[in-house]
């Protein structure tokens, strides 16, 4: 019996209309464009600023294009994986309130937490599932709400990230397509890097954590960047020896979109040229979890059948990994 690979058999996704560019953001905080795009290549980033509008209206939107696009009938779809550090309410998951809203009515559904590595872990979860024959149509939705725990007084942090909703359709292939394989990795020392100080079971919210502003994103720039920059590219070299690959056989490299000086860096050590890297982090800056879907949605007419693929993708805790993909 032939094996069974999990096909990506559509993408989509979508942004906020409001634009948050560098000229605006340097009348927030003490920075410049000039400033900003030396150090991370982010032009610009979309922001939610509408009242009482969560990650899930973002993932509603993708899910719901991703189902016009595909001809697919909401009930069809079995399972569906949301992938966030930002979900909409502590309890319930933000996968049963999109599955509600677009009439996903015999999907289960959960969400998936590793960060901005969060939609490479939850593509794999998915692909076993479908290998398994467990399901036949899964969406995998990466999701953040980022301004919601940016400090928009820390320069350092507030230029980078941006809000933003990609989202998969997986379906069985008996054809070598689609999610071939991935390397994931984690080290929990990293944690003192890259964390959100409160708001979780350690450390509730009291007065004191919010007058102390510890309900904000916190990150070693410096520490962070040395880990992701190492991290990928050794992950990446994995990817490709373990499925015999030559760096030249790769048709996009499809990367995380954490700092442009991190892509450049990676990009170069399989030496690439730019127009074989997938790149948006100029328009939507760091969307998290939503990055690596949101790169597949905008590069999707450049796409071709049988194009090799390789994702890879660093964020917290630490996490990190890579996916070979023939689309």
């Amino acid at each position: 019996m032939p094996k069974t690979y999990a096909k990506i058999t559509g993408v989509h996704g979508y942004v906020p209309e409001y634009t948050l560019t560098n000229k605006k953001l340097a009348t927030m905080v003490d920075t410049n464009d000039d400033w900003i795009t030396t150090r991370t290549g982010i032009k610009e980033r979309r922001i939610l600023k509408e009242k009482n509008q969560g990650s899930t209206f973002m993932a509603i939107k993708a899910v719901e294009g991703l189902l016009q696009k595909t001809s697919t009938p909401a009930h069809t779809i079995d399972l569906i994986i949301c992938a966030t550090v930002t979900p909409d309410l502590v309890l319930p998951a933000n996968a049963g309130i999109i599955a509600h809203a677009v009439g996903a009515k015999n999907a289960i559904g959960y969400d998936l937490q590793a960060a901005c590595s969060g939609f490479l872990y939850a593509l794999e979860t998915a692909a076993q599932y479908i290998e398994n024959k467990k399901y036949q149509k899964i969406i995998v939705i990466g999701v953040d709400k980022m301004s919601s725990i940016v400090d928009y007084e820390d320069r350092t942090t507030c230029i980078l990230f941006g809000d933003g909703a990609g989202a998969l359709l997986l379906e069985p292939s008996f054809k070598k397509e689609g999610i071939i394989n991935s390397i994931l990795k984690m080290d929990g020392s990293g944690e003192k890097y890259l964390h959100q100080k409160a708001g979780g079971s350690r450390r509730p919210p009291t007065h004191d954590t919010i007058e102390n502003r510890e309900h904000y994103l916190y990150q070693d720039g410096k520490a962070v960047f040395k880990f992701a920059v190492n991290s990928m590219i050794d992950v990446v070299n994995m990817i490709l020896k373990k499925n015999q690959l030559k760096k030249e056989a790769i048709d996009f490299l499809v990367p995380h979109q954490a700092n442009y000086r991190i892509i450049k860096a990676i990009g170069e050590s399989l030496a690439l040229s730019e127009d074989k890297i997938m790149i948006t982090i100029d328009h939507f800056g760091n969307t998290t979890a939503a990055t690596i879907p949101l790169c597949l949605w905008m590069y999707e007419k450049k796409l071709q059948p049988g194009h090799q693929l390789i994702l890879t993708t660093f964020g917290a805790g630490f996490t990190w990994g890579s996916m070979y993909v023939i689309w």
